[in-house]
Parts: structure tokens; C-alpha cells; sequence
């Protein structure tokens, strides 16, 4: 049985109108009838009330339609992907700032005659950098490439 016949089933068998059920839910009856008719799918969330609703296991919803469970898999990854997607930003600008500092520093040495020393070593300041660029670079385009792929 699919989603949308589960949904009209278990809504007929509280003896509620698509408007009651849609009250219930917080959502418009317009929506019920589109997730009833097949037209849409509800997000996470709603289909968490409607297992709370009708005493259904999620999985018992979401293993009765295999569009639905699709949905539900693109919606989570949708969710993670920023997520990881900001570290590895993170990650990259401060590599970045680390080496504009140490350009910085290196310009006021040579050009205003100052000698300002940058603390934890030169392999920290000449690789930290470069590291943190390339591995925020690199994590972000293997995660681009893999939300492509779902």
C-alpha cells in the first residue's frame, strides 16, 4: 500500500475529514489531500505526527511507499550537507587567514624593518596554512561530489 492510501485509510478509520486531520497536523487540508492523492509528500517532521496520530511506526509509513522513503533519505542528506559543508569552510578560511597573517608579517619584516616572530615554529606557519587550505578544499569537493551522486 502506498503513502497515500495508508494516510486516507488510518484518516477514515479515526473518523476525521481531511480538514480535521490537516487541524491536527497544522497544516492545510490542501496538503492532506495532495499526500493523500500521491501529488506530495510530507516532510520528516509530519510524518513523525502522523505515526504519533495513528499509533503507526514510522517505518510502517515510510516502507509502504518507496518514493516516500527516497524523499526522506534526499531530505536528510539535504539537512547534513550544510552542516559539513560549513566545517570544511571553516576549515579552509583558517588556512586562509593564517597565511594572509603570515604574508603580513612577512611584508612588515622585510619592508618596515620589524622583527615580529611568529610562535609555534616555521613548519607550523609554512604547512599549517597550506594543510588546513587543502584539506578544507578537498573535504568540500568529495562532499559535493557525493551529494551529487544521491
Amino acid at each position: 500500500m502506498i503513502f497515500g492510501e495508508k494516510l486516507k485509510t488510518e484518516r477514515k478509520k479515526m473518523g476525521w475529514s481531511q480538514d480535521e486531520l490537516a487541524e491536527r497536523l497544522f497544516v492545510t487540508r490542501q496538503s492532506v489531500s495532495k499526500w493523500e492523492n500521491g501529488q506530495n509528500y510530507p516532510s520528516i517532521e509530519i510524518i513523525m505526527k502522523i505515526s504519533d496520530l495513528f499509533g503507526l511506526t514510522i517505518d510502517e509509513l515510510l516502507r509502504s511507499d518507496e518514493e516516500l522513503t527516497k524523499k526522506v533519505i534526499r531530505d536528510s542528506r539535504q539537512l547534513a550537507y550544510p552542516k559539513l559543508k560549513f566545517a570544511f569552510d571553516v576549515l579552509f578560511l583558517v588556512g586562509l587567514v593564517l597565511l594572509v597573517i603570515k604574508l603580513v608579517v612577512l611584508i612588515l619584516n622585510k619592508t618596515a624593518g620589524l622583527d615580529i616572530t611568529l610562535y609555534g615554529g616555521k613548519v607550523l606557519w609554512n604547512f599549517g596554512p597550506l594543510l588546513l587550505m587543502l584539506g578544507g578544499g578537498i573535504g568540500s569537493g568529495i562532499l559535493k561530489d557525493k551529494f551529487k551522486q544521491s
